[in-house]
């Protein structure tokens, strides 16, 4: 075709007086033209063009029931959305998993028949996937995120999926608003930036908009969004969800996950750093960790509800942006998951696997939450893009251990040969079989729990979703001043990138205003905006001043450092005595120890013996440890301070607040550096001196340096 240049018409030339060619490639401009499509000024239509009253809401019986099949709209949005990509997941493509087991503590046959609840000798299998959200395959571990959180139990009765995150709420009420809030989080389509992140405009346009977005958008700009590690993160089923025992008797219940090393963070500078030096961090950490034995493990409890209590509260049970502060209803500790083995093959297992809200068992059962009704579609349509067909279940990874014999037969990528001549039920030709299990008998069938519904059809969302900022205001008056100040600076960062000062206004002024006036003045005052007055709604009080398990330093893990990584900096003149000493200190700990030199040959000894190294403190900076040790010897001690690169190893961790000890002579190193001691930095060679370490290292962060760590330059 030729160039818009040749084809144009001259200046002063009429249309009407081209030449036949110049009129054919003009009209086949056009008609490309016509393909474009500009949404300015028109009604917002389903794909046939029939004008959507309502696309906030899904159909459901009654403002409380459960969502209908029949709703051609949302089921249109969210297939389409789901077949938005292949064969990259939509959301969630970054990730990595492990293999595990799990293991009831006791019999919960009051609460549940859930088979793997019931007998504390059986061991259900588990396979696990954490991910980003936000971010393609390509992108880093340690964006500002959310983090997927998804387990598939190998039970006896069938596959469990519970399929959740590390936030226990959610940025929208109603399914039929995700394909939304994705397009809004994901890359401007216009550029495709940012890739990981949600610091841009449209991300930021639709949740100020959207004001049910307030709760879950303050745990993503809390220490919550940029884990230390995948091994130290909660897991939360997010969605209230049905168990039920033998009687029939049902308990609403919200699933958690307690990480028995604790929650704890990284400091943004730190996770800045981490997705350009090292893009796997976080995958790397929970590969090592398990190869060396240092198993992660989490505890999963309920909180549990009786059904006659489901009106007590002063939020909606079916509303997924709300949370039940643990103080009202405690968690009911049911088990224990130990990650054990690292995937054979990445793409055959982490990338195969098929996680469905959907895949539940006798003895568990689903609530009408709009949000979780919309996903029990959402899921198994997104796998018949991205595995190919209906029989991704035969895939080694997604298959059960409990047998799965039916009457589907056929499709693409069928592995299964199937004997008989009846495909269908009932039959008498093969006998019958396969047959129903009555929910009655052993190993019954399943049975959904039978809730009545009295109700019209309708699009509407009940006024108990309403409030939309109490529980946005309740976590972060739950935060110490430390995390209130992380929580400041990341609202300050995010929409500090937003280009439009109406959508950066909007935010403070009418949602963060109404959750706390000081965090929008704050806020405000760094984004050169005036400070808002007053909010703009009345924000429902709350039975709650605080929450004190919603802060991360409330969940400090158990006592020691097993699995934390330590640096040993080295360098020729060093004390190989001093070094093996703390080694072998370290390694009574279980820590795990990296011996760093100024590169990755070996160092000289004090006394000529040669010293291997483990890498260079070039290749494994500051960011990627827990603590860093110094060991004696006057010429590696004067080696290190003339070095800009140590130099700047100890600045960095001692900005980023780690535990940092040095040997007694290393004061004159500590001295040129301008540090000053603390409970974190720590002078001399004795036992004590080294116990202390532990115990900072115990505690993740010297949090009371951080004023002074402040006036170190990154």
């Amino acid at each position: 075709m030729p160039s818009k240049k040749t084809d144009a018409p001259k200046q002063g030339e009429a249309a009407g007086t081209q030449t036949p060619d110049r009129a054919n490639t003009n009209a086949k401009l056009q008609s490309l033209e016509a393909d474009r499509s500009d949404a300015t000024g028109h009604a917002l239509r389903t794909n046939q063009g029939v004008r959507i009253a309502d696309n906030q809401n899904t159909l459901k019986a009654g403002d409380r029931g459960p969502s209908l099949l029949e709703d051609f709209i949302m089921r249109e949005k969210i297939t389409h959305f789901d077949h938005e990509r292949i064969p990259e997941r939509i959301v969630h493509a970054r990730g990595t998993g492990a293999h595990g087991f799990f293991q009831s503590y006791g019999n919960h046959a009051e609460l549940t028949k859930a088979g793997f609840l019931q007998d504390p000798e059986k061991i259900t299998p588990v396979f696990v996937r954490f991910s980003t959200v936000q971010g393609p395959r390509g992108s880093g571990d340690t964006v500002r995120d959310v983090r997927g959180f998804a387990v598939k139990f190998y039970t006896d009765e069938g596959n469990f999926d519970l399929v959740g995150n590390n936030m226990p709420v959610f940025f929208i009420q109603d399914a039929i608003k995700f394909p939304d809030f994705v397009h809004a989080v994901k890359p401007e389509p216009h550029n495709e930036i940012p890739t990981g992140g949600s610091a841009h405009d449209t991300f930021w346009d639709f949740v100020s908009l959207v004001p049910e977005s307030a709760h879950m958008v303050m745990w993503a700009m809390s220490d919550r969004a940029i884990p230390r590690s995948l091994r130290m993160m909660e897991g939360f089923g997010v969605h209230t969800f049905r168990l039920i025992n033998a009687e029939g008797v049902a308990s609403f219940v919200k699933f958690h996950w307690k990480p028995s090393q604790g929650v704890h963070s990284l400091l943004w500078d730190e996770a800045q750093k981490l997705a350009g030096k090292d893009t796997d961090f976080q995958r790397r950490d929970l590969w090592e960790a398990i190869e060396t034995g240092d198993y992660p493990e989490w505890e999963l409890g309920v909180q549990i509800v009786p059904e006659a209590d489901e009106h007590k509260f002063d939020f909606d049970l079916l509303d997924p942006t709300k949370i039940i502060p643990e103080e009202l209803v405690p968690v009911t500790p049911l088990g224990k998951m130990v990650l054990n083995r690292n995937p054979d093959n990445f793409f055959a297992e982490v990338e195969q696997v098929a996680f469905c809200p959907g895949h539940i068992v006798p003895g568990i059962d689903f609530t009408n939450d709009p949000l979780l009704q919309g996903r029990l579609f959402s899921y198994t349509d997104t796998q018949l893009s991205r595995l190919g067909g209906p029989n991704f279940h035969q895939i080694p990874i997604n298959r059960p251990v409990a047998p799965n014999h039916n009457n589907q037969r056929d499709a693409l990528h069928q592995h299964t040969v199937h004997r008989g001549r009846a495909s269908y039920e009932p039959n008498s030709i093969d006998g019958g079989w396969p047959k129903e299990t009555p929910p009655a008998a052993q190993d019954g069938g399943f049975e959904s729990f039978q809730e009545r519904i009295d109700a019209h059809k309708i699009r509407q969302r009940s006024d108990s979703f309403g409030d939309h900022f109490s529980q946005a205001r309740l976590f972060f008056q739950s935060m110490s001043p430390t995390e209130q100040q992380h929580i400041i600076k990341a609202y300050s960062f995010e929409l500090g990138k937003v280009e439009r000062e109406a959508i950066r206004a909007r935010e403070v002024n009418e949602i963060l205003a109404n959750i706390d006036l000081k965090l929008a003045a704050a806020v405000a005052a760094n984004l050169g905006l005036p400070a808002p007055k007053a909010g703009t709604v009345q924000v429902k009080g709350s039975k709650l001043a605080e929450s004190p398990a919603l802060s991360q330093m409330n969940h400090p893990g158990v006592v020691g450092i097993k699995g934390r990584k330590i640096a040993v900096l080295l360098a020729d003149g060093v004390d190989a005595g001093s070094v093996d000493r703390l080694v072998k200190a370290l390694e009574a700990h279980s820590a795990r120890i990296m011996l760093l030199g100024p590169t990755s040959a070996p160092v000289k000894a004090a006394g000529g013996k040669a010293l291997p190294v483990d890498a260079s403190m070039e290749g494994m900076p500051s960011i990627m440890f827990d603590g860093v040790l110094v060991p004696a010897g006057k010429a590696a001690l004067d080696a290190l301070g003339a070095s800009g690169l140590a130099k700047h190893f100890l600045l960095e961790a001692y900005k980023h607040l780690k535990a940092i000890g040095f040997a007694k002579e290393g004061k004159v190193l500590v001295d040129a550096l301008g540090l000053k001691e603390d409970k974190g930095l720590l002078l001399g060679d004795d036992q004590k001196t080294l116990d202390a370490f532990v115990k900072a290292v115990e505690g993740h962060r010297v949090w009371e340096r951080e004023a002074a760590a402040e006036a170190v330059p990154a």
